[in-house]
């Protein structure tokens, strides 16, 4: 659109003018010739779809006709007087001779006698055993065959497999076998013949002059390759004078979705036998049961067609009746006379706008004189329009645009001075903008940094005032804890040794939850590194003393195996693992000791562990590494394959009370974890892709020689 407005701007004032005449006009010449096309087009196919519509309905009432006329022939052979006259003079010979001259009529292909309960059937040799192909007319008229009833006779569509099939009529077998052609649009199979045959089935109870049951005809005429059958449908239905000239009406019978007769042409002018149906009209039909009316693609050709569903006795959709026409020569008709209609108002336009073009050129001339001065004044050339000898409104124009000039030239000095100063102070302004815009950001940045840090100490602070409470409650229960422990061990006296391992567990952990509480108070304290405090330590020592008669020492920063505690802190988490299914996996290679806490250390992995725990689903796994790196230090990996961590959020990790990922969890773990590291000069980093898993990575100092190395304390692990 931009570029059409930029084109026009472009254009001289006489195609602005003819523009201006022209655009409109053919504007609506085009509008004129789309919606005569539009409604032609709607209106021509809505009748033919009506049409199509009123051929089905007749078509379907012709059907239905053909379905009764063969009903009426079989109770008529019925009720004849020398049908019943043979029967009940035993006459087999001649009942077989009227039910042969039916069959050859071409009312039925086949006609049969069967015993008045549908068990023997009458040949040449006499009442023979048979088995009756039931189905609901079956049902009807064989049941409560001794009695009254009223319902002597019974029609409808059946669909015979080819074993039927060959029952009934063995001379007509090769009309059944279809072989199914490859059809443009049809629906996918894996079929490559049809065998079925659609059989109008008639039956029809024959009773003598006092009412009883002698027997029952059964009756039936087989559509597939039905030509007279389809023919006489369509001759009805599209006689002479009932389409335009060049088209033809169909009619076809389908059983599933193949041809089984038809009229419509195919490859050599040969009926289309064995093609389909397409896909679209298929599932409206068989899978919907609703008609079908619209344009279809049949066989090789467009055909204005109606398709309604075909049910058999059982209520079942076994296929389609159909009516159509050729669509082609309706469409040229159609686009013959949108072409007429399109060319009398494109010849109407173009006189008008001829028209139009010699009464604008008194317009144009006067025009084109100012343009040319106004050209040559935007060259720096001084000329004037003068007289135009004209005195309309293009001459007062040109009068005033003279005058114009004069006062442009006479003002286009000052303008030119006033320009060039005013350019030196906003150049000026300029300069003083930017300075104070640079040292505004500097005091945004330096602002934003105070505000961060003033928020972390906040919370540490708060952090700080739980902590040292949560820690103290914690301390008192521990301290019962012991000293029960140390009268149950007396208790148990001799038989200690079989409990021993669980006693060791138990005061193991009530050691690692004395000093976990100790570490709680650090936090609140970061500049103490005391693990333990004096009287906590004299209870834990006592206790061992007694235990084991060995001397404690206080529990300090030791040289720690880092292999042997990842797998003893492995195992204290082993049951919250094992109930989500994961897998846990270690990969520990041969590293120097490290100078830390053990229980610190120890809970740094266990927080990890059970934070990736939480980042993955069941049957996930988390690997477990240790290796010493280049620059000496050892380094401890926590890999899980779970959900990983938005990288907005990484930053946030070892914040207090913060969580990712997880709905409980207090948010301490990774932030205590983060402070424990930090004291004795190591560092954790993440490493993480979202939807791949995350990586911590706790990084600490070797062990230092020395020949006063402290005592490690007692292990219950």
């Amino acid at each position: 659109m931009a570029v059409i407005l930029d084109y026009v701007r472009g254009l001289s004032l006489r195609h602005k003018l003819l523009a201006l005449v022209m655009g409109p006009l053919l504007l609506l010449t085009g509008t004129v010739i789309y919606l005569t096309a539009h409604w032609s087009t709607s209106y021509t196919y809505q009748q033919l779809f009506t049409k199509v519509n009123t051929d089905l309905r007749v078509t379907h009432d012709v059907f239905e006709r053909i379905q009764r006329d063969r009903q009426i022939a079989l109770a008529s052979l019925a009720n004849s007087s020398n049908f019943l006259a043979k029967l009940e003079s035993g006459d087999s010979l001649g009942a077989l001779l009227l039910l042969d001259k039916q069959k050859h009529r071409g009312t039925f292909d086949f006609v049969n006698l069967l015993s008045k309960d549908g068990t023997e059937r009458l040949e040449l040799a006499g009442w023979t055993a048979m088995e009756l192909k039931r189905s609901p007319l079956t049902d009807t008229v064989f049941e409560h065959a001794d009695s009254s009833a009223p319902v002597d006779t019974a029609r409808g569509i059946e669909i015979y497999s080819r074993d039927h099939w060959l029952d009934e009529s063995e001379s007509l077998a090769s009309k059944v076998v279809l072989s199914l052609i490859d059809t443009p649009r049809a629906a996918p199979t894996d079929k490559t013949q049809e065998d079925r045959a659609m059989v109008i089935r008639a039956l029809q109870r024959v009773r003598n002059n006092h009412g009883e049951i002698l027997g029952v005809l059964e009756g039936g005429l087989l559509l597939n390759r039905n030509y007279a059958f389809v023919d006489e449908i369509r001759d009805l239905v599209y006689g002479p004078g009932s389409l335009a000239e060049g088209s033809r009406g169909t009619v076809t019978v389908f059983l599933d979705d193949v041809r089984i007769t038809t009229n419509v042409p195919g490859s050599e002018d040969a009926r289309a036998l064995g093609t389909r149906v397409s896909g679209e009209v298929r599932n409206t039909v068989l899978e919907q049961g609703t008609t079908w009316i619209d344009r279809a693609f049949v066989v090789d050709d467009w055909y204005i067609s109606a398709y309604e569903p075909i049910v058999d006795v059982h209520g079942k959709r076994v296929g389609m009746l159909y009516a159509g026409y050729l669509e082609a020569p309706f469409r040229s008709d159609l686009y013959r006379g949108i072409a007429v209609t399109a060319a009398v108002v494109l010849a109407g336009s173009l006189l008008a706008i001829a028209a139009a073009i010699i009464g604008a050129k008194s317009i144009f001339k006067p025009v084109e004189s100012i343009a040319r001065v106004v050209r040559a004044t935007a060259a720096g050339e001084h000329q004037r329009i003068g007289d135009l000898k004209v005195h309309d409104e293009i001459g007062e124009l040109a009068t005033q645009f003279d005058s114009m000039l004069d006062n442009l030239e006479e003002h286009s000095a000052q303008i030119e001075a006033n320009a060039n100063e005013l350019e030196q102070k906003v150049q000026e302004r300029t300069t003083e903008l930017e300075q104070k815009n640079t040292s505004l950001q500097e005091s945004i940045m330096l602002l934003h940094e105070a505000q961060q840090k003033l928020a972390t100490a906040e919370r540490l602070a708060a952090v700080g005032q739980l902590t040292a409470g949560v820690a103290h409650e914690i301390n008192n229960p521990t301290a019962v804890i012991l000293g029960n422990m140390d009268i149950l061990i007396q208790e148990i006296g001799e038989h200690r040794g079989d409990v021993q391992t669980e006693i060791d567990l138990i005061i193991e952990q009530v050691y690692r939850i004395r000093s976990i509480t100790d570490r709680l108070l650090q936090y609140s304290r970061p500049n103490t590194t005391a693990p333990l405090k004096d009287d906590e330590l004299l209870g834990l020592t006592a206790l061992t003393s007694s235990m084991y008669g060995q001397e404690s020492s206080p529990v300090v920063p030791m040289h720690v195996d880092v292999n042997e505690l990842i797998e003893s802190s492995l195992v204290l988490v082993k049951h919250e693992i094992a109930k989500k299914n994961i897998t846990l996996q270690t990969q520990l290679h041969e590293v120097p000791l490290v100078t830390i806490d053990r229980q610190e250390l120890q809970q740094v992995i266990v927080n990890l562990v059970l934070n990736a725990s939480q980042a993955v689903d069941e049957h996930g796994i988390i690997t477990v590494l240790s290796m010493h790196q280049d620059d000496g230090q050892v380094r401890i990996e926590v890999q899980d394959n779970g959900v990983g961590i938005v990288p907005e959020h990484v930053h946030r990790l070892f914040d207090p009370f913060y969580t990712y990922g997880k709905d409980g969890g207090t948010g301490l773990g990774l932030s205590v974890s983060y402070g424990i590291v930090q004291r004795y000069s190591g560092d954790i980093v993440v490493q993480s892709t979202l939807g791949e898993g995350a990586t911590f990575a706790v990084t600490l100092p070797v062990k230092v020689p020395d020949v006063h190395e402290e005592r490690q304390p007692l292990d219950f692990a």
